[in-house]
C-alpha cells in the first residue's frame, strides 16, 4: 500500500483537489481510504463520501494535529489494509506554518495558494520544504507574472520538489498528481520514522495553564529574543 500525506494551509483548495485525483485513481480501478485530520470540526468526509470512497475522521481537539495524526499512523495504515486498500490518502488540518507531517517512504504532497501573497511560500515551513510535491492552487486568479514570482519562490524554499500547478474546480492538473501517487513507494509501518521533527508541544500552555504571567509556565520555552530552553525537573 502507498500513503500520500496531503498537508497545507487552511482554504488552499487540499480537498477539492484530491477529489479530482481520487476520481482519476477509481477510473483506473484502484483503492483509496481517507483520513481527514482537523481539529474542532470537518464535513469534508461527506465529500469525500460523494464520489465512493472510505473516509475516517481524526478531531484531535486540544492536540496538536499533526502530533495527533503521527500518533496515530498504525491505526490509520491498519484501517486502509482492512479496507484493501491501494492508497492511504491523509488529509491534515494545516493550521500550524510548522507542520512537519511526512513520513521517510509517504507520498508528501503540500497544496498552496497562489493568492495567498508572493513571500508566503517562505513563511510556512517544513510543509513545504520537505515536501515531494507543491501543489499551486487559484493560479488563474493573478497574473502571469505573480505567478512566475510565486513558483520561484517555492523552488527557492524547495528546490527538489516537482511543482503540479492545479485548479480545484475544474480539475487540471490533478490527473498528473494522480500519476505521482501510483508511482510512489510502499510504505511499511516498522521501517518509517519522519523527515522532519514535529512541533514542540510540551509546556505548560499545552496543559490548560491560563495565566500569561512568565513565572507559571514550564516545560520547553523559546522567548521572544529567540532564546529556547527548558524550564523545570
Amino acid at each position: 500500500m502507498r500513503m500520500v500525506i496531503v498537508a497545507g494551509t487552511p482554504g488552499s483548495g487540499k480537498t477539492a483537489v484530491l477529489i479530482h485525483a481520487l476520481k482519476n485513481l477509481k477510473e483506473r480501478d484502484l483503492k483509496s481510504s481517507v483520513v481527514k485530520i482537523d481539529c474542532l470540526y470537518t464535513d469534508d468526509d461527506q465529500k469525500f463520501a460523494r464520489v465512493g470512497v472510505p473516509t475516517k475522521v481524526g478531531l484531535s481537539m486540544d492536540m496538536c494535529p499533526d502530533h495527533y495524526a503521527i500518533y496515530n499512523v498504525e491505526d490509520m495504515i491498519a484501517w486502509a489494509e482492512e479496507n484493501e486498500s491501494d492508497f492511504l490518502i491523509v488529509e491534515t488540518a494545516g493550521l500550524c506554518h510548522r507542520c512537519a507531517p511526512y513520513t521517510m517512504n509517504c507520498l508528501g504532497v503540500c497544496v498552496i495558494d497562489a493568492t495567498s501573497g508572493p513571500n508566503t511560500p517562505l513563511k510556512v515551513g517544513p510543509f513545504l520544504s520537505t515536501a515531494d510535491i507543491a501543489v499551486i492552487t487559484k493560479g488563474d486568479m493573478i497574473s502571469q507574472a505573480e505567478r512566475e514570482i510565486f513558483r520561484e519562490r517555492v523552488l527557492e524554499v524547495n528546490p527538489k520538489c516537482k511543482i503540479i500547478e492545479a485548479n480545484g474546480l475544474s480539475g487540471q492538473g490533478c490527473v498528473e498528481l494522480a500519476e505521482e501517487m501510483i508511482k510512489s513507494e510502499e510504505v511499511a509501518l516498522d521501517e518509517e520514522k519522519l523527515r522532519h521533527s514535529a512541533p514542540l508541544a510540551v509546556c505548560t500552555l499545552c496543559v490548560g495553564e491560563t495565566k500569561v504571567n512568565k513565572k507559571y509556565h514550564r516545560g520547553i520555552l523559546r522567548k521572544i529574543d529567540g532564546f529556547q530552553s527548558y524550564e523545570g525537573e
